[in-house]
């Protein structure tokens, strides 16, 4: 599930954990379940974001509070987007980015989106309560990773785990949206924009080579 390919959790026969470039194939084939958005939508809703953060910031306000989601809500967002993409030595955490504020900010840019969103969240508890009898926020890690594994890959789904399995699909691929449409999310990919480049000297070889191709 981790989007940033940790050792041992960068594995696709680990449907929880795919590494970076097959979560950003994923993003092109997986279900929208509700979620279906723009890059345009995403970079605004990172750039309005982080504006009402520095507004709040230079007021000495409160700590970031979620127009959307409850705070249990907000505080289950917290722990599951860190847990598909953490924190390593490449770059900081789906947090870090600021992704749970952004997906608050998409919820409450599209209500269209809300229904799923507040279901799936519902559901992932409700799993855990059945399981373990906690929510899943006060559950360990492992008990965590048992039930997301569950859910994580949409070829193997187990009788009755259908609905969960299209929203967690669907969460992330919203939280690699929102983590690789921010500004540590683009640095994390090496993104240059558009740059000034004094010399274009063409595709580096290794590039043509892995791909099959020859330079001319």
């Amino acid at each position: 599930m981790s989007a940033k390919g940790k050792e041992g959790a960068a594995h696709m026969d680990n449907p929880v954990k795919p590494d970076r470039r097959s979560m950003l194939r994923l993003l092109g084939t997986l279900p929208a379940a509700g979620f279906v958005w723009t890059e345009a939508e995403a970079q605004q809703a990172h750039q309005q974001a982080h504006a009402a953060k520095q507004a709040a910031a230079k007021k000495g306000a409160k700590p970031f509070k979620p127009a959307f989601f409850t705070p249990h809500e907000y505080a289950t967002v917290t722990v599951l987007v860190d847990i598909i993409i953490p924190k390593d030595e490449r770059s900081g955490s789906a947090t870090d980015a600021g992704v749970p504020a952004f997906m608050d900010f998409m919820m409450m840019d599209d209500p269209s989106r809300q229904l799923a969103m507040r279901g799936g969240l519902a559901w992932i508890d409700r799993e855990c309560l059945r399981r373990f009898d906690k929510t899943f926020v006060a559950c360990t890690p492992a008990d965590r990773i048992a039930v997301l594994d569950d859910i994580a890959w949409p070829g193997k789904v187990a009788p009755g785990m259908s609905h969960g399995v299209a929203f967690f699909n669907s969460f992330r691929d919203l939280t690699a949206s929102g983590f690789f449409t921010s500004r540590l999310g683009m640095d994390d990919l090496q993104y240059m924009g558009n740059r000034y480049v004094p010399e274009w000297t063409g595709c580096p070889g290794e590039v043509l080579a892995k791909l099959g191709l020859k330079g001319e």
